[in-house]
């Protein structure tokens, strides 16, 4: 009978440990991601992309560096130093070859690295100044730029894994059809690509209109909204027929679900944090949006503070 008990004790003492074990690798397993993530002061961000696993990466406009973070962490370190004549606006990371691609606003370049290492593997000019590339897109087989300065969208080749061919090459899609250019004003501004890679949409910031582009024509057509409009639209994001869409400024992401042609769509909602201070693109990681401050309007200074913030989708 003393055998039988002393077995039993043990068999619950085991039992005990095993519970008291799954319950601190659930817990650590469940630790919430932070909802803000904070950035070095003085950073002064723009662009935000996320890479494998939970690794996003932000870039500096004035200065052209770029960090990468952890979004389950909230750890950030510098990958691309601050680089003099360089900025980085809109980036977006290729998985296949692990290169980070991006827009280098008024120096006319795109410039892409390593998104390992943070090596310069090339740069570029786009086209002649004046110029603002703003923002990037990848396909599975080119990279688009967008130019809020010139009716123009730019094509970059690429090889079936990602990887730029030995010589790059720049090809310019001149916009037309119902495109509608100001000059002097910001115009086409964020990005994105359908899945297939033949229709890219874009958002032309002073308009608050949005467009679907034809690759192999150029042609622009506007994507009827009704009544409804996205003024100060920056960073795109599109998630099937749903497309985000950043409106800086007023410190919202709205919500647009398209038609099955991407003819039209209708705003279904606008998204909103406390912790918004003029974010300008965004990305996905999971269920969550993750949208980088900006702090336009702000007088940046060294001790300005900038970071990444987390919303639901």
């Amino acid at each position: 009978m003393f055998a039988i008990q002393l077995n039993l004790r043990r068999s619950l003492a085991v039992l005990l440990l095993v519970v008291l074990s799954l319950t601190s690798v659930g817990s650590t397993f469940a630790k919430p991601f932070p909802d803000v993530i904070p950035l070095p002061n003085g950073f002064q961000p723009e662009g935000i992309a996320t890479g494998t696993g939970t690794t996003f990466y932000v870039g500096s406009i004035p200065t052209g560096a770029v960090y990468r973070g952890d979004l389950r962490t909230g750890e950030v370190e510098e990958l691309v130093p601050a680089q003099s004549g360089r900025f980085a606006i809109g980036l977006k990371y290729d998985d296949r070859s692990g290169l980070l691609f991006v827009a280098g606003g008024p120096t006319g370049f795109a410039y892409i690295y390593d998104g390992d290492t943070g090596a310069n593997v090339a740069d570029f000019q786009l086209t002649p100044l004046p110029s603002f590339i703003n923002d990037v897109v990848i396909t599975r087989d080119a990279a688009y730029f967008t130019n809020s300065f010139q009716p123009l969208i730019y094509r970059v080749p690429l090889e079936s894994n990602g990887d730029l061919p030995d010589v790059p090459t720049v090809d310019e899609i001149p916009l037309g059809g119902d495109y509608q250019f100001t000059p002097g004003a910001f115009n086409a501004n964020g990005i994105a690509a359908t899945p297939d890679g033949k229709t890219l949409i874009i958002v032309n910031s002073t308009e608050g209109a949005l467009y679907k582009v034809d690759l192999t024509t150029g042609v622009a057509t506007r994507i009827d909204l009704g009544t409804g409009a996205v003024p100060n639209g920056d960073g795109i994001l599109l998630q099937g027929k749903t497309l985000y869409v950043v409106q800086n400024v007023l410190n919202q992401i709205a919500v647009v679900q398209l038609s099955a042609d991407l003819s039209s769509g209708s705003i279904t909602e606008t998204i909103t944090d406390a912790d918004f201070r003029v974010p300008t693109t965004v990305a996905k990681f999971g269920n969550a949006l993750y949208a980088v401050n900006a702090r336009f309007g702000t007088v940046p200074t060294p001790d300005t503070e900038y970071e990444v913030v987390r919303v639901s989708r």
